[in-house]
């Protein structure tokens, strides 16, 4: 009864309160005017902001599914076979997921800026200068923050990874070496295969994670005048400014969003896994 009360007060009855508010227009709390879906219509159809926000999410969650996980698979296929040092390498390499945004965010903005400029002084002393420039500038900040939201993430991505890859039988490997099979056609008949189960679960867990990133947003650019600005952060800005039914509003288009994109992801590995008969 305790975890049910708590989970009520802080889950439950939020969640119904937000989708109440939504179809009313003021701040909740001085003003409050019935409008229907006047704003779920106004989000979908003529804010320009909200689907630009919306795909700089995309944007960064398309890095995250490729340069993020891509890089989090082939490190940890490569710790797989590393049996000494297995436990160092996971301590490493989930240290950054567990920071926090905030800091990763402010540590990265004086790292990036022009000034004090500590990359484009490295840069420097290595003779790279035509590298130099301020990446957080209006024309590279999206791609900055795509990189750094990668850099801080692929962490747990590995270590989901690395735990379905130990999940594999030896003995399966060992069949195949029997059969004459070579490293390559092991990993395309058993790896991949017995892997897509653990993908499916890291891309969905990417893309819920990725499109309601903020905190290190936030940090990093400040929003860039809207080029970095990203779902999350626009809610935020409108309840920052009293707009708190329409923000309500976009949560909820949000979590529709995310909702049928997960959804769909596990009908795409149910399909999966009925194909090779998991």
């Amino acid at each position: 009864m305790p975890a049910f009360l708590i989970f009520s007060v802080f889950y439950i009855y939020p969640f119904f309160y937000t989708l109440f508010l939504s179809f009313f227009k003021g701040d909740a709390i001085s003003y409050l005017e019935f409008v229907g879906f006047n704003n779920f219509k106004e989000i979908l159809l003529y804010d320009k902001a909200w689907w630009r926000s919306m795909y700089n999410a995309g944007f960064i969650t398309f890095w995250a599914l490729t340069f993020q996980n891509i890089l989090a698979f082939l490190l940890a296929l490569g710790v797989d076979k590393a049996v000494r040092t297995q436990k160092f390498y996971r301590v490493v390499f989930f240290l950054l997921p567990i920071l926090s945004e905030i800091i990763i965010g402010l540590l990265m903005r004086i790292f990036l800026l022009s000034d004090p400029g500590v990359l484009n002084h490295l840069l420097e002393r290595l003779h790279l200068d035509f590298l130099k420039r301020d990446w957080l500038a209006p024309q590279s900040a999206l791609l900055s923050c795509a990189l750094v939201h990668c850099w801080k993430g692929f962490g747990w991505a590995f270590v989901i990874i690395l735990a379905g890859l130990q999940s594999i039988p030896e003995e399966l490997y060992e069949a195949a070496r029997v059969d004459g099979a070579n490293a390559f056609q092991s990993f395309l008949k058993i790896t991949l295969p017995l892997m897509i189960p653990v993908f499916t679960l890291v891309v969905i867990l990417t893309i819920l994670g990725t499109m309601q990133a903020f905190a290190m947003i936030l940090a990093l650019t400040r929003g860039t005048g809207g080029l970095t600005e990203v779902p999350v952060m626009r809610i935020y800005n409108h309840l920052r400014t009293g707009q708190t039914c329409y923000a309500c509003s976009e949560g909820v288009v949000l979590g529709l969003i995310l909702v049928i994109v997960a959804f769909g992801m596990l009908k795409f590995s149910k399909f999966a896994r009925q194909k090779y008969g998991l």
